[in-house]
């Protein structure tokens, strides 16, 4: 910060500098210098002599007008100075470098890019060319003019370059823009001056504009507003409206930012476009980046016509075919391996074919198409070319012995000898020939150039340097010699090559540095003595000032460090730990013991607040501790390590290895190197109690011995137990049944005699008493009838439970059902035709009751005819047989089946 400070003044007092002498070359200061002695000198002149009475007047006058001329440049030079102080701290970079500002900056960029990030879900990867171009509008020293080398502020007018995006002052760049094009029409005559549109170029990029583009007015960058207002919650030189210019390329879409400065960014809408190749699918994608490969083989047929394309889905024409092939030649006397994407090639063989004269051969290299007609065929001319001979192909044609009168290379004589073959030689006639720059005459031969050693004086096209070309026809070469003039930045010479006007602005860039030199800020060089040094936000470098290898992390700065808070980490002498306190190497500690003042007048001698480094303070690193007995381990100060009781049960065991040790945690002393942590020692308790360890499963009977360690002895009581029947009782040793598996128990509960359970038939069990269910294998013989209960046999219990033998009806059975059957249907018939007879007879009683009336005299003689059996049933012995032998079908397609 000091060091800032001190530039900052610096740049102050340079301001007053160039402020009080910036108008030394005007008429105030010049007339305050030499009016002032001119005046002083007239006045002491005048003064020894005898004066009329109205000398005084003049002096008086004079004197008064010193005074207001001095007043006038006192004014004039305070408002310069007031003018550049402000224009040095009111440029488009201002300054106000607090977290304020950066709050109120990031606020505006926000604000200008709201409108973009809302349509394109907060995605801001394609903002940061824009981003960068937005955050040096608030960058100290960013924006330069390149032409004035000077600040663009806030208020002033500037233009922008649609190429580069560079801005430049208004005036700087109106006047570059008529310079550009006076220095380009200058060389021109009267009558060429003014009746062509030339074009003058960006001062950065070259961009070439129009005469009719020369700015005029001042815009924002969208240039939608004139005059833009300034307004400090927008980037500098913006209207603040929405860009809206169109993209380049043009899709049809425009920007969504706010007016801004730089490029636009890429489109960021969203349109639906398939791939190069066209086989993908439609997907929606960034209008920016519409097109896109699908990564699929091409498959279009490329030139060759034979192959496809195996590239991946691409833009544009196919690659040539990169196969190789064996192919012929034109003529077809050769083949070479080739690429496919040239099929067609010439051989380095003559064709040799035989004319149609018979006499010659063809002599063209690998040709296509017929070989034509003989070259020597037809009336064909002389050498010379004046006469025609009509002579075959085998003879060659004569000269005709007249002059050859052909036009030698120099192009003004002709070739004097007779008609002759080959060609014409050199001319050798003496003439009189002028030099290059026509100064000079001399005879010579005709093909020989003349050249004379006179040089050229005539000024070259930067109008500084002669041509200094010998002979020169007038038409001198562009200067090659190198500018060489300072440019503007007072650091570098123009590097470009001798040309007139003035330079183009210095290329190179300068880094303004902080203290540590690792943030830099790039401004045009000529800048870095007024630009002010960035902030920066890496971590300060500076050696530590007390013990510690490096400092705590703290941003760069100018003066001296804060003080050091990082921990001591020293090793302590009685331990060796590390001292975890704050670094303690320049403590600011109260003097003792020193002089104490008398009284209020007596100035204290020393200061009362010294730096010195403290001892440290005791340690307090965690030393896990185990106590007396060895239960727990606990953190304990490492100055306060040592043997402690934690106050638990002792909690060894005992030699009779079932109770613990119940005494309050005390020291043990181990017998045996290998005695392990839980065993008790000679200051623990000793066991009193009997034993009262588990006893086997099954035995009900206590250990006969004291607590002792160990297994107890085997039980060789005698233990009653039921059988498996339930119904004897058995003596067994307790320890041969606790100890028996399952087959030995199983052994020693049997009875030896019959089971007395009946299995599920109802028969009683075969099997030795036994646990568990019965088994079922009733062997004992049951009878078994057919269904009809005609036929009876006797078989085992346990296959007709099991359902594995059963008895069917035979013939005779089916036989005696079929019987019984039409027996049955019989009866059913007969009942059914008695109930028919009652019902008619009682039918003609209710007839003959409704007639009223009877004829007792007529006497008729009823005659009963009694019908057949076959007659009364044939109804229904018809469906009887019927319904039987569709029995028997089916019967025996059963059995056949």
């Amino acid at each position: 910060m000091e060091a800032s400070w001190r530039q900052v003044a610096g740049g102050r007092g340079r301001a007053r500098g160039r402020a009080t002498a910036a108008p030394s070359s005007g008429n105030g200061i010049h007339l305050r210098g030499a009016g002032g002695g001119r005046e002083k000198g007239s006045v002491g002149a005048a003064g020894p002599g005898p004066s009329p009475r109205g000398a005084a007047t003049p002096a008086a006058a004079a004197e008064l007008m010193s005074q207001r001329k001095f007043e006038e440049i006192k004014k004039a030079n305070q408002a310069a100075a007031k003018k550049l102080v402000e224009e040095h701290f009111s440029s488009s970079s201002e300054e106000e470098g607090d977290e304020d500002f950066e709050g109120k900056r990031g606020k505006i960029v926000a604000n200008t890019f709201t409108s973009y990030t809302t349509q394109t879900d907060g995605d801001m990867r394609e903002l940061e060319r824009t981003r960068q171009y937005v955050h040096e509008a608030f960058q100290a020293g960013a924006m330069t003019c390149l032409i004035c080398i000077a600040s663009v502020k806030r208020n002033q007018a500037v233009w922008s370059c649609s190429g580069c995006f560079c801005i430049f002052h208004m005036p700087c760049i109106q006047k570059w823009a008529k310079d550009s094009q006076f220095l380009v029409s200058s060389p021109l005559t009267d009558d060429d001056f003014g009746k062509r549109d030339y074009p003058w170029p960006c001062p950065k990029c070259r961009f070439e504009y129009k005469r009719s583009d020369t700015p005029s007015r001042y815009y924002c960058y969208c240039g939608k507003v004139e005059d833009p207002p300034l307004d400090p919650w927008l980037v500098p030189h913006s209207c603040g409206q929405v860009c809206e210019r169109e993209f380049k390329p043009p899709c049809g879409h425009k920007c969504l930012l706010l007016c801004h400065p730089g490029p636009c960014p890429p489109c960021p809408k969203m349109v639906t476009t398939t791939c190069y190749c066209r086989k993908a699918k439609p997907i929606p994608r960034r209008c920016s980046a519409k097109e896109w490969s699908c990564q699929q083989p091409c498959g279009r047929k490329l030139l060759c016509g034979q192959h496809k394309c195996e590239n991946p889905c691409h833009a544009g024409n196919c690659p040539p075919c990169p196969r190789v092939s064996r192919q012929k030649c034109v003529c077809g006397k050769q083949v070479a391996e080739r690429s496919c994407a040239s099929p067609r090639w010439h051989c380095d063989q003559v064709c040799g074919k035989t004319l149609p004269c018979g006499n010659h051969t063809c002599e063209q290299v690998c040709h296509v198409g017929p070989c034509g007609e003989c070259p020597r065929s037809g009336k064909r001319f002389c050498p010379c070319q004046k006469s025609k001979f009509s002579l075959p192909c085998t003879e060659d044609v004569p000269t005709c012995g007249d002059s050859c009168d052909k036009v030698l290379e120099c192009g003004i004589h002709r070739c004097s000898q007779r008609c002759h073959r080959g060609p014409c030689e050199t001319c050798r006639q003496e003439v009189e020939k002028h030099c290059r720059c026509g100064k000079h005459t001399k005879r010579m031969p005709c093909h020989k150039p003349y050249l004379c050693e006179t040089k050229c004086v005539k000024m070259r096209d930067c109008q500084k340097h002669q041509c200094r070309r010998k002979c020169c026809p007038g038409n001198c070469p562009p200067c090659d010699q190198n500018c060489g003039r300072t440019l503007g930045c007072r650091n570098h010479k123009c590097p470009s090559v001798c040309h007139r006007g003035s330079c183009y602005p210095c290329p190179e860039t300068v880094d303004v540095k902080c203290n540590c030199g690792n943030t830099k800020v790039t401004v045009p060089c000529g800048r870095e003595r007024t630009t002010r040094p960035p902030k920066c936000k890496e971590q300060c470098s500076r050696p530590p000032t007390c013990h510690h290898t490096s400092q705590e992390k703290h941003r760069c700065h100018f003066g001296s460090c804060p003080p050091c808070h990082q921990p001591c980490q020293k090793v302590l002498e009685k331990c060796g730990h590390l001292c975890p306190a704050p670094c303690h190497d320049q403590a600011l500690i109260k003097q003792t013991g020193r002089h104490q003042p008398t009284g209020p007048w007596e100035q204290p001698s020393e200061p009362t607040f010294i730096q010195t480094a403290l001892p440290c303070p005791p340690c307090q690193v965690p030393i896990p501790t185990e106590c007396l007995g060895k239960h727990e381990v606990s953190p304990l100060p490492c100055h306060a390590v040592g043997p402690y009781s934690c106050k638990r049960v002792c909690g060894r065991t005992l030699d009779c290895q079932n109770h613990t040790c119940m005494k309050e945690c005390h020291k043990v002393t181990e017998i045996d190197a290998c005695v392990g942590k839980n065993k008790a020692g000679p200051e623990c308790l000793r066991c009193e109690e009997g034993c009262s360890k588990s006893r086997p499963l099954g035995c009900p009977h206590p250990c006969v011995l004291p607590c002792h360690p160990g297994e107890c002895p085997p039980c060789v009581q005698m233990l009653r137990i039921k059988c498996h029947c339930k119904i004897t009782s058995l003596y067994v040793e307790c320890r041969k049944i606790t100890t028996a598996d399952v087959n030995e128990k199983n052994l020693l509960s049997c009875c030896k005699n019959q089971c007395p359970k009946e299995l599920p038939c109802g028969h009683r069990c075969k099997e030795m008493c036994h646990p568990g269910e019965c088994p079922f294998n009733c062997n004992q013989k049951v009878k078994l009838r057919c269904p009809c209960k005609r036929i009876k046999k006797e078989l085992q219990c346990n296959k007709v439970r099991e359902n594995q033998i059963s008895i069917e009806c035979d013939t005779t059975c089916k036989e005696m059902k079929r019987k019984a059957s039409e027996i049955k249907e019989a009866e059913a018939k007969a009942a059914l035709e008695e109930e028919k007879r009652r019902q008619q007879a009682e039918l003609e009683a209710f007839e003959n009751r409704l007639k009223g009336r009877r004829k007792k005299n007529r006497k008729r003689d009823e005659v009963a005819v009694e019908l057949t059996l076959w007659q009364k049933y044939k109804y229904y012995l018809l469906s009887a047989c019927t319904v039987v032998v569709l029995v028997f079908a089916w019967y025996i397609a059963h059995d056949v089946a």
